[in-house]
């Protein structure tokens, strides 16, 4: 079943839902921090509010653990899926379907961003 609340979650802060992300998918901290590719005391103090992930880690961060960035940040959108034997194969595609838009919608946005810095290599000298 997705998590698709329209309130922020009970645990109201970054740290604490990269935590309950990363768990209900079955990874530890080091697991995480491999997939994502940085050391785990990075990883642990983001989920201990010490430190937080810069935008593209975050992002990143975001589809190694099946949520929505703005999850991540605010509690709404998108949460982890619970895994269970109750899961409705209707839910995960419609869940699918939204993670591929909220991708498309992101590289339309990274497309947008290379082609200005393209047009600024081309404008200077």
């Amino acid at each position: 079943m997705l998590c698709n609340d329209t309130a922020p979650h009970s645990d109201d802060t970054l740290g604490g839902r990269i935590s309950i992300a990363r768990e209900a998918i079955g990874l530890s901290a080091e697991q995480a921090a491999e997939r994502l590719g940085v050391l785990p005391s990075s990883w642990n103090a983001w989920e201990r509010d010490r430190d937080v992930p810069r935008a593209n880690r975050l992002a990143m961060m975001a589809g190694v653990l099946g949520v929505s960035p703005s999850w991540l940040l605010t509690g709404l959108g998108h949460g982890p899926l619970a895994q269970g034997p109750d899961d409705d194969p209707a839910e995960l595609r419609r869940a699918l379907r939204r993670a591929e838009e909220e991708i498309e919608v992101l590289n339309r946005r990274m497309r947008q961003i290379a082609s200005r810095l393209e047009g600024e290599a081309v404008a200077q000298p």
